[in-house]
């Protein structure tokens, strides 16, 4: 694990930062806002393979596996940001996106001493997540090099697990281990070695990608709308229903009466307004369709 961290891109010094601490408030939030316009530029490069990730993920949930996020520090706080996310937005459930973090739920709000070096503790996470060979493992490090990290890929590489890595830096060392490699590099941050910026950002708009695109090649989105989201609140019933209506040019009286009748699911629903059929006929038909609801309503 030799490795010079001052040679690594998410160490170097940002020639446009060095008198920071000289800066007005205006002067900080406008050198930042334009530092952070390089991370999408960034992302974009690696547009290729972020789609073969979704495409990927896609695969596995279609086969029962599950996708496994893999991080230690800021990295893998904003990808348990984006699996918690995913239940109530697309009606999975809560193992189908994982996070396994360095420091188990305390790391979330307190620096665990010890947690990303620790490949011990990678071990454990990994047994206690009962892996199979379904599962695909994304792992995240900045810096590319997290021994945490590290370990868990190698212990499921072994386990014959397809993996995805995504980093921040060029040459990095986790991606030996992937089966898809994703680099975004957005250069020096704002405050030297301070990856919760724009490398943190650049990580989680791979994983709303990833996430969000393997839902939707899942068949979890009508047009451009969550026609799965759990209704766990009032504002979500409400919005079930305004999907409805949306989907279909209903009104909110037939919405909140086909949602009763589909037993608060909103895909038989749409289907049974859009065919002017029974829920009965909705559900066989999603049911052939694999929950596709284009699928679903084609004559």
């Amino acid at each position: 694990m030799n490795c010079d961290i001052t040679k690594l891109e998410t160490e170097q010094r940002n020639p446009g930062t060095m008198n920071l601490d000289e800066m007005s408030s205006t002067q900080i939030a406008t050198i930042m806002n334009i530092e952070d316009i390089k991370v999408v530029a960034a992302v974009r490069k690696e547009i290729p393979n972020i789609s073969k990730a979704i495409d990927l993920c896609a695969k596995v949930y279609q086969q029962g596996g599950r996708i496994i996020y893999m991080g230690a520090g800021s990295s893998g706080r904003y990808a348990v940001v984006d699996a918690v996310e995913c239940p109530p937005t697309f009606g999975v459930s809560k193992d189908t996106f994982t996070a396994l973090l360095a420091g188990g739920h305390q790391a979330i709000w307190d620096s665990v001493e010890g947690a990303e070096d620790s490949k011990e503790m990678a071990d454990k996470d990994i047994q206690e997540a009962k892996l199979t060979s379904k599962d695909v493992i994304v792992g995240l490090a900045a810096s590319g090099r997290t021994p945490y990290v590290i370990e868990g890929l190698k212990v499921a590489k072994k386990m014959g697990l397809k993996i995805i890595t995504i980093s921040c830096n060029t040459n990095d060392l986790i991606s030996k281990y992937a089966d898809i490699s994703i680099h975004v590099v957005p250069g020096p941050e704002v405050l030297t070695g301070s990856t919760r910026l724009k490398c943190g950002t650049a990580e989680k708009l791979v994983l709303n990608m990833i996430s969000t695109g393997t839902m939707v090649r899942s068949g979890k989105v009508y047009e451009n709308l969550m026609v799965d989201v759990v209704q766990s609140n009032e504002k979500l019933k409400e919005r079930t229903e305004n999907i409805i209506m949306a989907a279909t040019n209903c009104s909110e009286e037939e919405a909140s009466k086909k949602l009763q009748e589909a037993k608060g699911e909103c895909k038989p629903a749409i289907v049974s307004i859009l065919l002017n059929c029974s829920i009965a006929e909705a559900n066989d038909r999603l049911k052939k369709s694999k929950g596709f609801i284009r699928k679903a309503i084609k004559k």
